[in-house]
């Protein structure tokens, strides 16, 4: 036999021709597994009451009844395997909702006779707005006599198990009990033993306590009022070192402070100064440029007027016209070789001073740079000093106070004093912040100085570059005029012999024709074929990379260059009508 469930349920009663009443049912499931012949199970239903011993309802559903009758009759989904647990979990629906007002799941006895005799249904039934759903309904039959008997013997047997169990554990407990008592008594009668020892021992360790306490007070006192004019002149002292020693660091700060800052107006008014020379040449290059436009343009009118003079005059006159345009172009090649030699030693000597200044100014700031970090470093090893004396100095009073606290209680203006102390040396260590943030603003403005030195590095290394780039154009000039030297020594003989290639030679090198539209036609083979030279010797000359005549913001003006190359290489525009008077 396996019990299952067995619980007391709350029971609806009803019999015939009677009202419905309440009653507390005991409920059992049983599983019992009969091994002859065949391995059966049946599931056994009881219900009975403890008040009453003679109430007794009884079912046995066997696996056959189950699948036969019960199942279909009620129609139930579930097998006979899993029908135990799914009643077991109605059972504890109506167990958890029999206490509450309105319950869900209810548990219905009904009898057809007057008195609960004979069979009976119990069923299982859930309550709902709309209707009553019944979910099982069991026929029990009333035990008899012999199944009442039988039920009887097994709970006395049951009841006197359990009484044996009882007697067993009580003469434990008794047997148990008598032992702690025993013991306790002993032990009882130790402890007073041992009290009274104690109080006896305990008067006279008072009494003698209370004389030496009396004697000890007295020195203890003696040595506070000691100990109180000893710290005061301690304390004295120590203000005196302090204050002194923070008055030489507040000056030496101070002094410090006035150096830094009067370095740093000479670098603000060094770095106006320089901004003001860069406007004074931006302001100049503006105006230069606006007077190579106005030249340009009185160029242009010349030209057309010099256009509609070439046209009347140029017949009468030719002879005169070529040999005037070769004395005018020897005179200002002359005049344009000794310009370019002056200009390009002025731009030299410039760049030179400009290169030797920005190397003092480097030298002049990186050794600010090094004084600076110098003071710093000091600072700091002054700060580490004096925060170990702090350190020390806040170490000893702790130890002061705790040996003050551990001899004497009663001693309450020595705690005043310490807190003077304290409040001194809070006062110090805030001195001390200060100076700190001091020390970290000043370490803010030479990180400044550090970025502005490092942008004038860069600075000086890009007037370097431009340096370079400037020096390299000079040499390439100077070759220039050298091959164009050598090149004009052998032609100036066939010009004087040939003068119509002279006048053509000068019309390509200003970049326009020198003989009219009408007088083409004269120009023999030969004449081309000694022009061709020319055009290429113009053309080497002109090829010269733009990147050397690009304007830039940050480097230094070459004075002079722009002119002459505007001058050397004339940009080639519609070619006007060429004069006999005036070279173009």
């Amino acid at each position: 036999m396996e019990e299952l469930f067995s619980e007391v349920l709350q029971v609806n009663v009803r019999c015939r021709d009677c009202e419905e009443r309440k009653a507390n049912i005991r409920v059992t499931i049983e599983l019992q597994l009969a091994t002859s012949p065949v391995h059966k199970r049946d599931l056994l239903v009881r219900l009975t009451d403890d008040l009453d011993p003679y109430f007794l309802f009884n079912l046995s559903i066997s696996e056959e009844d189950f699948q036969s009758s019960l199942k279909v009759q009620q129609g139930l989904l579930i097998d006979f395997a899993s029908f135990p647990q799914k009643f077991i979990d109605l059972l504890n629906l109506c167990y958890s909702e029999q206490e509450s007002d309105n319950p869900r799941f209810l548990l219905h006895l009904l009898c057809q006779s007057a008195v609960l005799e004979g069979p009976a249904n119990f069923s299982v039934v859930e309550t709902n707005a709309f209707k009553h759903l019944n979910h099982l309904s069991l026929r029990l039959a009333q035990g008899s006599d012999k199944h009442i008997k039988d039920y009887l013997a097994v709970c006395l047997s049951s009841l006197k198990a359990e009484k044996q169990a009882l007697e067993m554990k009580l003469k434990k407990t008794e047997e148990d009990l008598s032992r702690q008592l025993s013991y306790a008594q002993q032990t009882l009668s130790e402890k007073t033993k041992e009290l009274d020892k104690l109080r006896s021992e305990w008067t006279s360790q008072s009494s003698s306590l209370s004389n030496r306490h009396t004697l000890e007070l007295q020195s203890e006192r003696e040595k506070a009022v000691e100990l109180q004019n000893r710290l005061q002149q301690q304390t004295e002292q120590l203000r005196h070192d302090l204050e002194s020693t923070h008055k030489r660091s507040t000056q030496e700060l101070q002094s410090r402070l006035t150096e830094l800052e009067a370095s740093c107006r000479e670098l603000t008014e060094r770095k106006y100064k320089n901004e003001s020379v860069i406007r004074d040449l931006k302001i100049k290059l503006v105006g230069a440029e606006e007077e190579c436009q106005r030249s340009k343009q009185q160029v242009l009118s010349l030209r057309r007027e010099n256009s509609t003079l070439d046209t009347e005059v140029h017949e009468k006159e030719r002879v005169v016209s070529q040999l005037q345009m070769r004395v005018a172009v020897l005179e200002q090649e002359i005049k344009d070789k000794d310009q370019l030699m002056r200009r390009t030693k002025e731009v030299l000597e410039a760049t030179q001073q400009q290169k030797e200044s920005v190397e003092e100014n480097a030298e002049s700031k990186e050794l600010q740079v090094r004084k600076l970090e110098a003071t710093v470093k000091s600072l700091s090893e002054e700060l580490i000093k004096a925060n170990g004396i702090i350190k020390k100095l806040q170490g000893e009073v702790r130890g002061l106070v705790g040996k003050i606290k551990v001899k004497n209680t009663v001693t309450v203006s020595q705690e005043k004093i310490l807190q003077d102390m304290t409040e001194k040396l809070q006062s110090v260590e805030k001195d001390l912040q200060s100076t700190q943030q001091q020390l970290g603003t000043r370490d803010e403005q030479v990180s400044k100085l550090k970025e502005q030195l490092e942008l004038m590095v860069q600075k000086l290394n890009e007037s370097r570059e431009v340096l370079k780039t400037n020096e390299n154009v000079i040499s390439w000039l100077n070759k220039q005029l050298n091959e164009k030297q050598l090149s004009r020594n052998p032609q100036s003989t066939d010009a004087v012999e040939n003068p119509s290639l002279v006048s053509t030679t000068t019309g390509l090198r200003t970049g326009k024709p020198a003989v009219s539209p009408g007088a083409t036609a004269d120009v023999t083979p030969a004449e081309q074929r000694a022009v061709q030279p020319a055009n290429r010797l113009i053309g080497d000359y002109a090829g010269l990379d733009s990147k050397y005549f690009e304007r830039r913001d940050d480097s230094i003006p070459v004075y002079g260059l722009p002119s002459l190359l505007h001058r050397e290489f004339p940009q080639r525009t519609k070619p006007p009508v060429a004069s006999a008077y005036f070279s173009a």
